[in-house]
């Protein structure tokens, strides 16, 4: 059985370079949790995040024993803002809000959402009220990839919102968007690999 790899598959979507690129991202399919605060401190951010890797462990392994279809989980990732855009900017995390999510493929139903939220709720109890199964269409993209510290993005995503989205006459269609392409807890933070994604539209006149 083929096992699947997304950042092969979807390379242009998951392996971009340091230079700021233009994708179209189609609508796919994700596992979601809202949440709001600090995501150092804040323990929803912790209860999402376990959320969302036992549900997609629990998803992948079904699709493999039922369904003969064998894929890596995808990355975490996590759109990012803040009812003042201020406190985005000045990082003041504690204002922050979240939508942290992994990708699950097109083979999967909600069916087998549903039967590993309660696989996984055997071991950690009931699920935070915004768990659940969702498309994301994202569309047109400007995404970069940073190579450091999450806290060390400002100087990048400058240039990409005040010299690369004027250059190509766009403006924001959405959320900040990032994509984790390493764990914290085992990469150092200068070494961590996050893709930046910035959601554009054709600045009207």
């Amino acid at each position: 059985m083929e096992k699947i790899d997304f950042r092969k598959s979807l390379k242009h979507l998951y392996d971009p370079t340091r230079t700021v690129s233009l994708v179209e991202v189609p609508p796919m399919q994700f596992v979601m949790v809202d949440g709001a605060g600090n995501p150092n401190t804040a323990p929803a951010y912790g209860e999402a995040v376990e959320w969302l890797y036992s549900v997609s462990y629990g998803i992948k392994f079904a699709s493999k024993a039922t369904h003969e279809h064998d894929y890596v989980v995808p990355p975490l990732e996590g759109l990012w803002w803040a009812d003042d855009p201020a406190d985005f900017a000045a990082r003041n995390k504690d204002n922050w809000r979240w939508t942290m999510m992994i990708m699950v493929p097109d083979f999967i139903t909600r069916d087998m959402f549903e039967a590993a939220v309660t696989k996984a709720g055997k071991k950690l109890g009931s699920p935070p009220e915004s768990l659940r199964f969702a498309t994301y269409d994202e569309g047109a993209s400007l995404q970069v990839l940073h190579i450091g510290s999450y806290d060390d993005e400002g100087p990048i995503l400058k240039r990409l919102h005040e010299v690369e989205m004027p250059a190509r006459g766009l403006t924001f269609n959405g959320h900040h968007h990032e994509i984790y392409l390493g764990d914290p807890r085992r990469v150092e933070a200068a070494r961590l690999k996050t893709i930046l994604r910035q959601p554009v539209r054709p600045k009207g006149p």
